[in-house]
């Protein structure tokens, strides 16, 4: 777990103080389990619509939502905080003048929606006096009244909270009986209730589930002081419970015996193992700085894939619209035409919206566009990025490709990062046979604290667990490992990726952006990847 990310479910195990200004009011838990009927949220929908274009919009969209949160946070033998929420509103926004405005409304009643949808027109309005072009937008065709719902198999909302209490005070025992000083495990459940409507034709009501399981693992040496952690192995997936009925389809066993978790999670197991690595990182050896091999595992890649790939090619970071806050990109609009190499031709980097089981799988975005798949770096060659209805035309583009969300229904959609994956390799490679070639290498698995800069072109990445790889063999654990790379070299860098049999997701509930803030969940996915000749330093740090 990252540091922003402890800092958002730490304040909620904090007495929940974060709660009404983030996730909305608490409800009581039988409340988890309820919708709003459908005929009202498409009256809802009508109500607003009508009043848009009688107020002069030429075009106006509507999203009725009932966003759903659960949190059940533990430590040792303690349950610290069990908090449900509830937020449920509606947002209007329109186009007029060629000119957008938006306003929303907490109320669901026909008068209050209806009044939404005239003062986002007069903010349209307000804002085409002083815009300097009408807004470009493109054309999605009307989907008629469809629906859509996360497949899963067991809603995590309508699982007794006893059944969860116990697994995680089962996840914190087995971790203290294998020899944990201090453990931490959180269940995290997430259901978006999201109606969509538009002058186009749509009415989409689309179910979104996530389900995310962090834990964390201390252990002491009480003679020195020393301590050492390790994070939990798992994902936050787009399933329900079953992602933790300890089956683990899709698991993967590395050569040295870590276990990583597909679309299936054994917590306990994963919590016992956390266990005896954090006490074998309290006598592993600190890294010798200098120039390595990496073997880095899909559990870490993730996170380098989201921060060298996925931010530098959302196209409003590449224009200049997040520069005030979130910076801008290297990868500047000239690099697609001159058909750029942003890696080496084993890599080709893709948006999918479709994956099944990942953070951001839907079947529409938030302007109502169909969910898709395309390439951004093909063969190692930038390609393409990501763009929304109003980006489109600035490519050549007649569509967008479905990159726009909003947290909440009190937030104004914008662009925002779809799935981005690398691609597994296209010939059998498994990861012990990519770790017999490696002489002199470091095996990185999960992920761990990292910094880039504003381009997305400087960064250095640490993660969990650490082994040093001599002559193909692992050797042992090592310790205070973090790689530096610029984004091109480090992925020009890609020499081998194993196959289709290795791929899995990792990825994020809080990927920030925008003024205001807002977050969103996205995953990542790929294969064990080899990358040659990184330059690796020492994170160490001397108390003496």
């Amino acid at each position: 777990m990252h540091r922003r990310d402890f800092l958002t479910i730490g304040g909620i195990g904090l007495g929940g103080l974060v709660l009404p200004s983030v996730f909305g009011r608490a409800i009581a838990a039988g409340q988890l389990a309820e919708t709003i009927d459908v005929a009202l949220k498409k009256s809802l929908s009508d109500t607003a619509l009508t009043a848009a274009r009688e107020s002069g919009a030429s075009y106006c969209d509507v999203r009725v939502g009932r966003y759903l949160r659960q949190f059940v946070i533990t430590r040792e033998d303690k349950v610290q905080n069990v908090v449900n929420t509830e937020s449920t509103g509606v947002g209007v926004r329109v186009i007029a003048n060629g000119a957008w405005g938006f306003a929303a409304t907490n109320s669901l009643s026909a008068d209050s929606v209806a009044n939404a949808a005239r003062q986002a027109t007069t903010i349209a309005k307000a804002n085409a006096r002083v815009q300097a072009a009408e807004v470009q937008f493109a054309k999605a065709p009307g989907v008629g009244e469809v629906s859509w719902r996360t497949p899963m198999r067991k809603n995590a909302m309508q699982v007794p909270l006893k059944e969860k209490v116990d697994l995680l005070l089962g996840v914190n025992a087995a971790a203290t009986n294998a020899g944990a000083s201090f453990v931490n495990s959180t269940l995290f459940i997430v259901n978006e209730q999201k109606y969509f409507a538009s002058t186009d034709g749509s009415y989409i009501d689309q179910d979104v589930h996530r389900i995310w399981a962090p834990l964390t693992v201390t252990a002491i040496d009480k003679a020195s002081g020393k301590f050492r952690t390790r994070e939990g192995l798992s994902a936050p997936m787009g399933m329900g419970f079953e992602y933790l009925d300890g089956a683990a389809s899709g698991k993967v066993t590395t050569p040295n015996g870590v276990v990583n978790y597909g679309n299936s999670y054994d917590m306990v197991a994963d919590a016992v193992a956390a266990a005896r690595q954090a006490q074998e990182k309290l006598k592993a050896p600190s890294v010798k700085p200098g120039k390595y091999d990496l073997v880095l595992d899909p559990s870490h890649t993730w996170l380098t894939i989201h921060e060298s790939v996925g931010h530098p090619l959302e196209l409003d970071r590449v224009l200049g619209y997040e520069a005030n806050f979130a910076g801008t990109s290297f990868a500047t609009l000239d690099k697609r035409r001159d058909r750029f190499q942003y890696g080496s031709d084993l890599v080709t980097l893709f948006a999918d919206k479709t994956q099944p089981g990942s953070l951001g799988a839907v079947a529409y975005d938030d302007e109502g566009v169909a969910a898709k798949r395309w390439d951004l770096v093909s063969d190692g060659v930038l390609v393409d990025y990501q763009t929304i209805r109003d980006q489109a035309h600035i490519l050549g583009k007649t569509a967008s490709d479905g990159c726009c969300y909003a947290d909440s229904w009190s937030s104004v959609q914008f662009q925002r990062m779809p799935n981005v994956s690398l691609a597994a390799g296209k010939t059998p490679l498994s990861v012990a046979d990519m770790i017999k070639d490696v002489e002199n290498g470091i095996y990185i698995i999960g992920d761990g604290s990292f910094s880039i800069d504003q381009q997305r072109y400087n960064a250095q990445f640490g993660g969990q667990l650490y082994y040093q790889i001599k002559d193909g063999e692992i050797t042992g654990m090592v310790e205070d490992v973090a790689y530096q790379m610029r984004t091109p070299e480090f992925w020009n860098a890609c020499v081998a990726i194993c196959d289709e049999s290795d791929y899995r997701l990792g990825g994020s509930f809080f990927d920030g952006k925008g003024q205001p803030g807002q977050v969103s969940a996205v995953s990542h996915g790929s294969s064990t990847a080899r990358f040659n000749g990184v330059n690796v330093i020492n994170t160490a740090r001397n108390l003496a």
